[in-house]
């Protein structure tokens, strides 16, 4: 038989973060992915992946896929929930008004499924209330350059980490976050000698490949760039005649007037800040990169300006290996701020002037144009609980488990009267919320562009059919807006013909407005050549094709004063709380939750400790803490760490109500935000550490990739489940302290039962020593094979990190299992070992 040739490879781009990595993914014939690739020809990536990206086809499959429409729970035909989600938005705008309908979007949405949300609220529904996940990562990136550029922009390109001879890493563990441009960085060390500083409070994977790390107190990011500003002006270095020079050095004088006055406000030594300032001064190809530790803050966007105030008096902005660099969070962030995906901000990086509005309103045809900027992520968690907004769209993302002061949004979610969930997965915490389900097409199913953090727009194409009733966002959206009578501006049939109404508006603005964003030279595109589309950095004017590396934008200074966080200790024994992303998980797992391969890096949450704060507090390296913040608490496990600052803790974002009992940070993080950018302080909350020791502790393994959690039976305080290879495993503890063997028994099928374990079909074997606490329990199902395996101990826990990770496996010759050893003379009332079949 003639073997069938290899499927042809798809050029697409990663589902993951900003850099935009080009894949090359090929289908397997049986609705999956053979592993995916990186792509040698993208400019991004030049081939190379990070763990996530080639982990790709791991988390695709039928098992948690939305596929179907429901509507308060019940599956129902998708033009049905269409219908229904119409009429709440009729009703929505009918008793409450245009403001009475809100969307929710994230960076994950491509940037015609961006531009539609936006179109439907900002031009026809008359509400501006559009924003996005990117407001809890970007928004402050975004103000500050709006502040000090004129627009929304990043100058360099990746090019510069080849070429620059100091890299400054700012708030940022690119090492995990965005590992492709950190081992960019290590080869050009390598090649050319490139230096590396790491400012950052804690010591990470990034900090230990520094030159230099200046571990700098939470918060001081604005008075260390004003001491550096100040030293600049100093040496004769600055240009003493850009705009708004002489107000931003007079307020870097007031905060920073010499060395000691920026060491008491960043904790950082005197002789570290000289040779700071040495190598950043010193250095033309300095490339300033940053990223969430300077945007997630209550003054993120001052932290913004004070990197950009310094690369403007120096005259390094559009350099050539220098100047500043935004290292975006998402795959789609800024594609999404392209089009209008902040409540501040109309399509075309157009504003809410008279001028702008007409432009937008006009070229849309609108029969409702927003007349204002909309609610922020967290002033929407405030209308909300006023009962303010009658619908809200979410689309792609999972706020009750990300956004700050989690439960309050919650319990204000619940009093929305039509939430609306688009998703290609099931089983988030926003969803057990959700009136209406709509299943969307997945990364692999969708069509459409990106933009990465260098202004480059990429392709991201279908490689497979959507699953059931999963469609692309854009096209729910725009049945939505035929059903409100609207059919004439939604009319599209094809992703291409969304770009090129983007593309043209663009045009316009930047014609009108003399904006940079501009990608007039790509409209007109045929579908043809849309589906052909290379990666290009925009801008992209009418007449060229071709793209612009580096951009040159207007610039000035803004005076700036240092402020604290807003919330600090105030009390013996409070610490900060700051938090991050892990190296291998993703936002709230939804994705990355699925694959063992992905959970063998951190299968469980940790929270980092230095040691003298773990000694105060009573804490063991492997033991529990109970963390109590002013909004809520949080059940982790210690791991005790000397990189952490004394009087400051580290805890993963990723894990939600779906994947653990009670280790969902965003009910610890401070709703307090920026006043330009409106992002919240993710990294800066108080807390409180207690040690909490349970009676016992291990670890489940089972066949089920998601089982669902039992309703009435009580589960542990402490429990986190994670994929293994062919199934996952449950780590847990708990507070009752079993005694005899049948309590052990009880204790272990109930639990099983609780975590949804299919024990019942056949026997279970076990080996229970009640005088020592340990119990090792397997079931079989009907065909022989073990389908669950339990195994319990008093705490100290059985080691997790060695369980079997492959349940399914026959167990082996049962016959020849080992019989205890009688007891030792003298032994009486002794509970003996047993090893023997049991009913379930």
């Amino acid at each position: 038989m003639t073997a069938l040739p290899p499927p042809a490879a798809i050029r697409t781009t990663c589902a993951y973060c900003g850099v935009g990595c080009g894949v090359l993914a090929r289908p397997d014939g049986q609705g999956g992915l053979l592993p995916v690739t990186g792509d040698p020809a993208h400019p991004a990536n030049r081939g190379r992946l990070c763990g996530k990206g080639a982990s790709l086809a791991d988390t695709l499959g039928g098992a948690g896929r939305l596929t179907r429409a429901r509507i308060d729970g019940r599956p129902v035909p998708l033009d049905a929930a269409l219908d229904h989600v119409a009429d709440g938005f009729r009703r929505a705008r009918a008793e409450r008004g245009p403001g009475g309908i809100a969307f929710y979007l994230s960076g994950q949405m491509l940037t015609e499924d961006y531009y539609a949300a936006n179109k439907l609220a900002k031009g026809f529904l008359g509400s501006a209330n559009v924003d996005t996940n990117s407001r809890l990562c970007m928004s402050s990136t975004v103000a500050g350059q709006v502040r000090g550029f004129g627009e929304d922009l990043v100058p360099g390109a990746y090019e510069d980490l080849d070429l620059c001879d100091l890299a400054v890493l700012v708030g940022s563990n690119a090492a995990w976050c965005h590992p492709v441009l950190f081992g960019r960085l290590m080869e050009a060390r390598a090649a050319r000698g490139t230096r590396l500083v790491v400012i950052d409070p804690r010591a990470t994977d990034t900090s230990r490949a520094a030159d230099l790390h200046l571990a700098i107190r939470p918060g001081g990011d604005v008075a260390l760039w004003q001491f550096l500003l100040v030293e600049a002006e100093r040496r004769g270095l600055a240009d003493r005649a850009a705009e708004g020079f002489p107000a931003a050095i007079e307020a870097a004088r007031t905060d920073c007037p010499d060395i000691a006055a920026c060491a008491a406000l960043t904790d950082l030594a005197p002789a570290d800040l000289a040779r700071l300032a040495d190598m950043v001064l010193t250095t033309p190809r300095c490339l300033t990169l940053f990223s969430q530790g300077v945007n997630q803050s209550s003054a993120g966007t001052d932290k913004v300006n004070a990197i950009l105030n310094l690369e403007i008096a120096l005259g390094r902005v559009g350099r050539p290996g220098a100047g500043p660099f935004s290292l975006t969070g998402q795959p789609n962030a800024m594609g999404g701020r392209e089009v209008g995906g902040l409540a501040n901000q109309l399509a075309a990086h157009l504003g809410f002037s008279d001028a702008e509005r007409r432009l937008v309103g006009e070229f849309w045809q609108a029969t409702d144009m927003a007349t204002g900027p909309g609610l922020k992520a967290v002033e929407l968690i405030d209308a909300l609980e006023a009962g303010k907004i009658g619908a809200l769209w979410i689309i792609g993302t999972n706020p009750a488990v990300s956004l700050p002061d989690a439960g309050r949004f919650r319990r204000a979610l619940a009093r929305c009267p039509l939430v609306v969930v688009s998703d290609c997965v099931t089983g988030t915490d926003t969803q057990a919320l959700a009136h209406v389900l709509l299943p969307a097409a997945g990364w692999s199913e969708k069509d459409g562009t990106v933009t990465n953090s260098e202004r480059r727009i990429s392709r991201q194409r279908a490689v497979l059919p959507p699953p059931g009733d999963a469609r692309p966002d854009w096209w729910l959206i725009a049945e939505v807006a035929r059903r409100l009578g609207f059919s004439r501006a939604f009319a599209w049939r094809h992703p291409a013909e969304i770009f090129d109404e983007h593309a043209r508006l663009s045009g316009a603005a930047a014609a009108r407005f003399g904006r940079h964003f501009d990608i007039a030279g790509l409209a007109g595109l045929s579908r043809q050549q849309y589906d052909a589309l290379e990666p290009v950095q925009w801008p992209v004017p009418a007449g060229s094709r071709d793209g612009t590396a580096r951009v040159v934008p207007s610039q000035r200074l803004v005076a700036l004063r240092h402020r604290p966080p807003m919330e600090r200790p105030e009390r013996t024994g409070e610490l900060v709380l700051n938090t991050g992303r892990l190296r291998d998980q993703w936002h709230t797992m939804t994705r990355t939750g699925r694959t063992a391969r992905l959970a063998g890096h951190a299968p469980e949450p940790l929270l980092a400790v230095n040691p003298s704060d773990a000694r105060d507090a009573g804490l063991d390296q492997g033991g529990f803490a109970r963390i109590t913040g002013r909004r809520g608490t949080a059940l982790l496990k210690v791991t005790i760490d000397p990189g952490q600052r004394r009087g400051e803790v580290f805890a993963p974002l990723h894990w939600s109500d779906a994947f653990a009992a009670e280790a969902a940070i965003g009910h610890l993080a401070s709703p307090a935000t920026d006043p330009l950018s409106g992002q919240p302080e993710l990294k800066h909350a108080v807390v409180r550490l207690a040690p909490w020791r349970p009676g016992w502790s291990g670890v489940m393994v089972d066949r089920a990739t998601r089982g669902p959690l039992r309703r009435g039976v009580r589960l542990p305080a402490y429990w986190v489940r994670h994929a293994v290879e062919a199934g996952r495993a449950v780590i847990m503890a708990g507070d009752e302290t079993p005694a005899g063997a049948e309590d052990w028994r009880q204790l272990a099928t109930r639990l099983a039962r609780g975590f949804g374990a299919a024990i019942d079909a056949g026997p279970a074997i076990e080996l229970i020593d009640a005088a020592r606490g340990r119990l090792r329990l397997a079931w079989t199902g009907a065909d022989g094979r073990i389908v669950a395996v339990i195994a319990l101990a008093r705490h100290p826990p059985c080691p997790a990190r060695h369980h079997r990770t492959r349940p399914s496996a026959r167990p082996r010759n049962r016959s020849r299992c080992r019989r205890p050893r009688r007891p030792a003379p003298g032994a009486a009332g002794r509970s003996r070992s047993r090893w023997r079949r049991c009913p379930a």
